[in-house]
């Protein structure tokens, strides 16, 4: 893609500073840059549930005193498996695995 690049506005300051480095470090076509955004888009779902389990525990009582799972821990475990998966889609950062193989024997 050609020219500068922006970020999503909708992302987090913090976010969108890494979006742009990883933008401007690889080639990217238009489907990574979605794939990018995604990946961003889930950190900063995930940061949001880290703050809210920080301000408020990850159980709660509710009205009838029963201790619950605050629902920040689903999102941020869900938010946590996706960013790795758009990373991995991305492939940005993984080397092509080894061929283990043994070398072929002349001949045969």
């Amino acid at each position: 893609m050609k020219g500068r690049l922006k970020p999503p506005p909708n992302l987090r300051a913090e976010t969108k500073r890494w979006w742009t480095e990883v933008a401007e470090s690889y080639f990217l076509e238009s489907h990574h840059l979605r794939l990018l955004t995604l990946a961003c888009e889930a950190w900063d779902s995930r940061s949001a549930a880290l703050e809210e389990l920080r301000a408020n525990g990850p159980y709660y009582l509710d009205r009838h005193g029963i201790k619950r799972v605050n629902p920040a821990l689903g999102v941020e475990r869900d938010a946590r498996i996706s960013f790795a998966r758009m990373l991995r889609e991305l492939g940005l950062d993984i080397e092509p695995p080894a061929d283990r193989r043994p070398p072929r024997l002349g001949g045969r």
